[in-house]
């Protein structure tokens, strides 16, 4: 066990705890914007569905219930512009994080072969490479690296941690080259119901794959739209001939979603006010955290879409958080998202409206 988990970096968010003592120790209490964990109620619908299939005695199954396709599905037409899908090119998950971090290993990668992700991006990319043995790669752009060994690509629009989303003409041409080099395409869209500047697109949108899926895989998740990170309830939709090899997979391994979190999944496709409401919330909250962040004397860049704004003070970023530390608010370094970081800080806005209000005091 020693030898895998030599092969990983120290996990990022143990740096963080002085700073988080500090914070803590605001007479006001902690005003804790690092992670971007939901804070505000699972929706009732979706709480009555986990509640409606609690009896349920017997082992789910990977691919999930018919009903559970058929939300996807659905929402894949609907929401995304992915007219073709069907139910062989949805794959239910044990959560984003989890598929993420042991993809590379499901798809029989190793020694030889690179997995590419942004220069700035979610730390799991990494991770996944390592875990199976891979080279790991960062791009600005990827039709820029060398193909050769490249098997897996990740894109991730909205970007976590910038909120930086790829237009539709980028992602045609990012998707036109991967498939003339055979380059198998994972974007990692969980923040795509998110956007505010911009208007994030799929890659499973017809304008833009065609309507074929050869050769692109896409990943969502319930935690941000639904409140749903409790539940651990993600999917991955497109190339057939890729889910069903992870299908096989996974089958082997038991990494089913549980019954009653396929049933709240359901639900949770097949209401869209909640997902306004909750936009509602966070929309709120986005602006007034960047106007005062701004009056502090910070610079947002990107940050048109997901749920953090992407911020600095042209500062070493660990300066920064010490800074807000010692208002009693606690936020990311840049620098757990790659060396291109190391000025910025990750402001999620996903505290209660209450602890937003304190924070926006203490900037002020």
């Amino acid at each position: 066990m020693a030898a895998v988990s030599d092969r990983l970096p120290t996990f990022p968010w143990d740096k963080l705890e002085p700073y988080k003592k500090t914070a803590a120790a605001h007479e006001d209490g902690i005003v804790d914007l690092s992670v971007g964990t939901p804070v505000d109620p699972v929706p009732r619908l979706i709480q009555d569905a986990l509640i409606g299939a609690a009896d349920s005695p017997g082992y789910p199954t990977v691919w999930g219930t018919p009903a559970l396709r058929d939300a996807i599905t659905g929402w894949l037409r609907g929401r995304l512009g992915a007219s073709a899908a069907g139910h062989r090119n949805v794959l239910p998950v044990v959560g984003s994080k989890e598929l993420v971090a042991w993809l590379p290993t499901q798809l029989g990668l190793g020694a030889g072969d690179k997995v590419a992700y942004p220069r700035l991006a979610y730390p799991t990319y990494e991770v996944g490479a390592r875990l199976c043995g891979a080279e790991a790669v960062v791009y600005d752009d990827p039709t820029e690296l060398d193909p050769a060994g490249l098997k897996l690509l990740w894109l991730n629009s909205p970007s976590n941690p910038t909120g930086k989303v790829l237009g539709k003409e980028e992602l045609i041409r990012i998707v036109a080259w991967a498939r003339e080099h055979g380059i198998l395409v994972f974007s990692d869209e969980c923040y795509l119901e998110l956007g505010w500047e911009a208007e994030p697109v799929s890659v499973l949108h017809d304008d833009v794959c065609g309507g074929s899926y050869e050769g692109l895989v896409a990943v969502h998740s319930l935690s941000k739209r639904s409140n749903l990170a409790g539940y651990r309830a993600a999917f991955i939709a497109g190339d057939e001939a890729v889910l069903a090899e992870l299908l096989e997979i996974r089958k082997h391994g038991g990494m089913m979603t549980p019954a009653p979190v396929q049933a709240a999944v359901v639900a949770a496709l097949g209401d869209d006010a909640h997902v306004a409401e909750q936009r509602g919330r966070y929309a709120a909250r986005r602006e007034a955290l960047r106007t005062a962040l701004e009056g502090h004397g910070f610079r947002v860049e990107h940050s048109e879409a997901s749920l953090y704004l992407w911020v600095t003070r042209d500062e070493p970023c660990w300066d920064t958080v010490a800074h807000l530390a010692s208002l009693g608010i606690l936020v990311a370094p840049g620098d757990f998202y790659g060396e291109a970081g190391a000025n910025f800080v990750r402001v999620a806005f996903t505290a209660t409206d209450e602890r937003v209000e304190a924070a926006v005091k203490r900037l002020g």
